[in-house]
């Protein structure tokens, strides 16, 4: 029988300060998801399929999430840590490098990091939360900038999974990956230093019980980073598309970057600013080896990339920071 705890042991033995009583509850939530899902049990056995491979050097500040050197793996172990990995596509987010298996992902989500991570405040023995986590590549990035800890979450268990089998090769550090969403927190934590909700906001029905949520989970003074589709446009413009965005099904409202610091504003943050504003380019997001199917290129009007199969503003996104007061 599966012990979801025992993923998160880590977490348990030494509870970040604030998160108490939801650690109370978070065993009864882990069970209640991993009992629910048929491929739980054959993608534990894949975990424990992993070789067993301890890597002498480990960077988590290259674009790739970097685990151990070629040479450390032998060729039967590399057979078996390739099939695994296959196993667990696609890979959505990364890149990673895996004792010299590359792990080339969907999203080159260095790029994203390099555009907000100078225009942060310094995540230095931070408590950081990571909302739509993904399979934790971010995670990662967070922790070799210094972060004390990070606790993503994200409801999709085939990312988790590959959270998992990553930090079965890289060992034990204080990140972990939930299967969760964000009305599955208790409300009013009011513990995390930095919490960050990138690619989220546009797939909530209510925008604004997004940015509460992820209010209640800062601590006063704590800094949100949100990443999210925007559109060209004045104040008070928003898109809401009838039907598919991109060949997305469940994208609900792309507002331009004015409506969206007023957003912010009636939320209650201050100290809003909008650092990014970026063209989702074919560079950025593709098919790979990591992630065979549809991506970008095939979502955009084959004679026309400013806009979408369905006619819309091609996607362009914006990072905003804003502070809880």
């Amino acid at each position: 029988m599966l012990d979801p705890a025992a993923f998160y042991y880590s977490m348990f033995k030494a509870p970040p300060a604030g998160l108490e009583r939801w650690l109370n509850d978070l065993p009864q939530q882990l069970q209640a998801v991993y009992s629910t899902h048929g491929e739980v049990n054959a993608w534990c056995r894949l975990l424990a399929s992993l070789p067993d491979i301890r890597p002498s050097e480990l960077n988590f500040n290259f674009p790739q999430i970097k685990i151990g050197r070629p040479e450390e793996c032998d060729e039967a172990n590399r057979r078996q840590l390739e099939s695994c990995l296959r196993r667990l596509h696609p890979w959505r987010k990364g890149p990673f490098e895996v004792f010299g298996i590359w792990i080339d992902s969907e999203w080159r989500c260095d790029l994203k990091w390099q555009r907000l991570a100078e225009e942060l405040t310094p995540l230095h023995e931070r408590l950081v939360l990571d909302v739509g986590a993904g399979n934790g590549y971010y995670g990662w990035r967070m922790l070799g900038a210094g972060a004390a800890r990070v606790i993503g979450i994200d409801p999709t268990l085939r990312y988790v999974f590959q959270f998992h089998a990553i930090k079965r090769l890289a060992g034990d550090h204080p990140l972990d990956l939930l299967p969760l969403a964000l009305e599955d927190l208790p409300s009013g934590l009011q513990a995390f230093d930095t919490v960050f909700s990138m690619g989220v906001l546009y797939h909530r029905r209510s925008p604004f019980d997004h940015l509460y949520a992820l209010k209640e989970c800062l601590r006063p003074g704590g800094e949100l980073v949100l990443e999210t589709l925007v559109i060209e446009g004045k104040e008070g413009e928003v898109l809401v598309p009838e039907g598919r965005y991109a060949q997305m099904r469940n994208v609900w409202f792309i507002p331009s970057p004015s409506t969206l610091e007023v957003w912010l504003k009636r939320a209650g943050y201050r100290h809003i600013r909008c650092i990014d504003i970026s063209v989702t380019m074919v560079e950025e997001r593709r098919s790979t080896g990591g992630m065979a199917f549809q991506s970008v290129a095939d979502f955009l009007d084959p004679y026309n990339h400013t806009l979408t199969v369905e006619g819309l503003p091609a996607p362009r996104r914006a990072i905003f920071l804003a502070e809880k007061p």
